[in-house]
C-alpha cells in the first residue's frame, strides 16, 4: 500500500528530534493481542458498543455471545478517554504517538486529535490508514522504534513508513450478516450462497476494495496467501499477522502458510468486536508488509 498515509501527522507542528522516551497509544480497532500490548508497553483505548440500547466497552462479553444479539451499534472512544491514556503515558514518557484506525472508518481519529490539542507538541496523532492487523503492524513498528530510543519524530517516521507499506486482505464465509445489516443487497447474499462464493476484500488507503471472490473457503485462503507471495520484495523480511473472528483453525492454517513463505514471528490476532459485529463470524485475513533489509 504505497499511499496509505500521505501526511500521517495531522497538524504541521515540529515534533522535534531530541532524544527522550516516547510512548505509543492506539485504539481498540487494532487487532493487537492484549498480552503483547502489555509487554510492549502500548496503551490501548477501547472502542464502545451499544447492546440492547445500553453502552458497553468492547470485550465486556465473549464475541460469540455478542454476535447473537441483533442490532449492535459501534462507536469510537471519547476524547476524554484518549486524554486519560495520554496522561497515563506521560507519567513515564516525554512524548506520546497515538496511532489510530483509519479516519475514514471511525471517529476515533478525530477524538484523538481533539484530546491531543490539550498536550501541545507532547502528543502526536497518526492515521494508520488501516485497521485490525494492518493497524497493529503499524503500532508495533512504532513501539519498536520507541524501544530502540528513537525520538518522537523518529517514531512517527517509522510508523508512517510502515503505514505506506502495510496491506490487509480478508474473506468472509458469506454475505449473510452484511445483508441482515443492510450493507449489501439481499440478492448478492442469495447469489453467494447459491454459488458457494467466499467474498474477498482488501482494505487500502482507508477504503474497502472488493476483490474477485473465491469459490469456497480453501480457494479464498489460497488467494490471500498468493497475494502475499506476489508482493514479495527481494531480500526483505515478511512481517505478518494471521487474523480471524471465531475461526481459529483458519488463522492457524494461515499462520503456517505464512511461515512457509519465509515469515518469522507470525502473530495470530482476532478481529475486534467493532468490525466483527458488522461482518459476522468466520472473518479471516492476513495483514502484512515487507521490511527492507
Amino acid at each position: 500500500m504505497t499511499d496509505a498515509v500521505d501526511d500521517p501527522v495531522d497538524d504541521p507542528v515540529d515534533v522535534g528530534s531530541a532524544a527522550g522516551v516516547t510512548a505509543v497509544v492506539t485504539d481498540g480497532a487494532a487487532a493487537l493481542p492484549a498480552d503483547l500490548a502489555a509487554r510492549r508497553g502500548i496503551g490501548v483505548v477501547p472502542m464502545w458498543l451499544t447492546v440492547d440500547g445500553r453502552p458497553e466497552v468492547e470485550g465486556s462479553r465473549p464475541l460469540e455471545e455478542l454476535l447473537a444479539v441483533p442490532g449492535v451499534l459501534t462507536s469510537a472512544p471519547a476524547p476524554g478517554e484518549f486524554a486519560a491514556a495520554c496522561t497515563a503515558a506521560l507519567a513515564h514518557a516525554d512524548a506520546v504517538v497515538v496511532c489510530t484506525v483509519a479516519r475514514s472508518m471511525s471517529a476515533s481519529h478525530e477524538a484523538a486529535r481533539i484530546a491531543a490539542a490539550d498536550f501541545g507538541e507532547r502528543v502526536v496523532v497518526l492515521d494508520t490508514g488501516s485497521a485490525a492487523g494492518g493497524q497493529a503492524l503499524v503500532v508495533l513498528a512504532a513501539a519498536e522504534a520507541a524501544a530502540d530510543g528513537a525520538s518522537v519524530a523518529g517514531v512517527v517516521e517509522r510508523a508512517a513508513s510502515v503505514a505506506r507499506r502495510v496491506r490487509l486482505i480478508a474473506t468472509l464465509p458469506s454475505l449473510d450478516h452484511l445483508v441482515r445489516g443492510g450493507r449489501v443487497p439481499g440478492i448478492a447474499g442469495w447469489a453467494g450462497r447459491r454459488l458457494g462464493i467466499n467474498p474477498l476484500f482488501e482494505f487500502r488507503d482507508g477504503v474497502v476494495h472488493r476483490r474477485r471472490p473465491a469459490l469456497g473457503p480453501e480457494a479464498a485462503t489460497d488467494r490471500m496467501v498468493a497475494a502475499v507471495a506476489r508482493s514479495a520484495v527481494p531480500g526483505a523480511r515478511l512481517r505478518a499477522i494471521a487474523l480471524h473472528a471465531c475461526a481459529p483453525d483458519v488463522a492457524e492454517d494461515l499462520h503456517d502458510r505464512l511461515v512457509g513463505l519465509g515469515a518469522d514471528d507470525v502473530l495470530v490476532g482476532g478481529f475486534g468486536p467493532v468490525m466483527v459485529v458488522h461482518t459476522g463470524p468466520g472473518l479471516a485475513g492476513i495483514a502484512w508488509w515487507w521490511e527492507p533489509a
